[in-house]
């Protein structure tokens, strides 16, 4: 695999979330390491633009070489921040933007290339030719290794992907919000050989309380034991059984967290057992 079972998000690393010091990235980034989480996924805009940087300096005093580990950034969102004279958060995918915006994040992350970049969320205004173009001169000079898009649905793939080969497609993807399932987006993604990511794996399980959370929570209790695992783990591995192979971004920083998360990858789910937890989460059989 090009990418790690699990993905480390870094979106709360920094000024968005934790606030972690330079030295507790560079600990919590070989700490992913020693469990196997090689792939940390970024974006320009986290931190207000700020996170990247935060990353890169933690990342040049770990010690670590920059081939033992994937970096992904996304592009294209316009965000309101005091480091952007934006009037309005927008998208900008014109060639020379995109181009500009990887230059940026390479030199915040201090490093050569990106392993994947990402579209971040697709635009009414895109024009596929012109992010074919970025794309086309970004790989000829060595500036990322793969290609793909964040929120993207089967038609707007098909769009870009008639001029440029995409190689992933990160979406939303949980036990509360698996519409990519029933709507042609991951049956797009195998037929097209494009690597699904999930952000929000977990989804609303643990944030909120109401009658599907409380359905959620009681069936994974009738299973814990029985795959002695806890529920984020059974929440994980229910994504993971899916035929795509969606790799899931996890966004705690929480070390033991983050360890139960890659324990999680060993689970298999029985055929019934997921269908169970599907059933917990719609209120209803399936059809």
């Amino acid at each position: 695999m090009k990418y790690s079972r699990l993905i480390a998000g870094t979106m709360t690393w920094g000024r968005w979330g934790k606030q972690l010091s330079k030295k507790e990235m560079a600990d919590l980034i070989k700490h992913c390491l020693s469990h196997n989480i090689t792939t940390f996924d970024h974006a320009d805009i986290y931190g207000g633009y700020t996170t990247e940087a935060d990353f890169g300096k933690a990342f040049m005093n770990s010690g670590i070489k920059r081939e033992d580990i994937q970096l992904i950034s996304k592009c294209g969102i316009q965000h309101l921040s005091d480091n952007r004279n934006n009037k309005v958060k927008h998208y900008d995918y014109s060639k020379e933007y995109i181009i500009w915006s990887v230059e940026e994040s390479l030199n915040n992350l201090e490093t050569d290339y990106l392993d994947l970049l990402l579209l971040h969320r697709p635009s009414p205004l895109m024009v596929a030719e012109e992010i074919a173009e970025a794309v086309t001169i970004l790989k000829k000079d060595g500036k990322i290794m793969d290609f793909g898009v964040s929120n993207f649905t089967p038609s707007q793939m098909e769009m870009i992907g008639l001029r440029v080969d995409i190689d992933v497609n990160q979406i939303e993807f949980s036990l509360t919000q698996h519409t990519a399932m029933h709507d042609g987006t991951l049956d797009y993604m195998i037929t097209s050989g494009i690597q699904p990511m999930a952000w929000s794996p977990l989804g609303l399980v643990f944030k909120e309380d109401n009658e599907q959370t409380r359905r959620i929570h009681k069936q994974l209790g009738l299973l814990m034991d029985k795959y002695n695992a806890t529920e984020d783990q059974l929440l994980l591995a229910w994504i993971m059984k899916h035929p795509s192979k969606i790799h899931p971004v996890v966004g705690t920083t929480n070390k033991t967290r983050l360890k139960q998360a890659i324990e999680a990858t060993k689970i298999e789910l029985e055929l019934e057992d997921w269908f169970l937890i599907l059933v917990a989460s719609q209120g209803h059989k399936v059809p």
